[in-house]
């Protein structure tokens, strides 16, 4: 299964993200985030995409479309939204929902990688 995060605001949402990616068996990551994002590392590859999170939320949810459609391999995806705010998880939940590609939300706890 691929893995979709979302990289917003505060390095300190990032840690679940990173968590994810290490302890996850992706077939694919796809990161997401502006360009304050574009300075996270990790030591699995992934597809880094630069989103404007500025954008009003129907906008924003036409760029993440635009720019996820065709990257999505499977018929669905596990997503993390630990990081960001309401305008950009929902605007992320209904492009890929309009993809169309199915969610599996995914988080990291003290038992491992769990989908919810």
């Amino acid at each position: 299964m691929e893995l979709v995060a979302l990289l917003s605001k505060g390095e300190g949402t990032w840690g679940q993200v990173s968590g994810l990616m290490s302890h996850g068996e992706w077939d694919n990551i796809i990161v997401l985030g502006n360009d304050f994002s574009k300075k996270f590392t990790h030591q699995k590859k992934f597809e880094f995409i630069r989103i404007d999170l500025d954008k009003k939320i129907k906008d924003l949810k036409e760029e993440f479309k635009e720019k996820l459609k065709g990257k999505i391999r499977g018929t669905e995806t596990a997503l993390s939204i630990s990081s960001g705010d309401g305008k950009e998880h929902m605007a992320l939940i209904s492009a890929l929902i309009n993809l169309p590609v199915g969610i599996r939300f995914a988080a990291l706890t003290k038992d491992g990688v769990i989908d919810l």
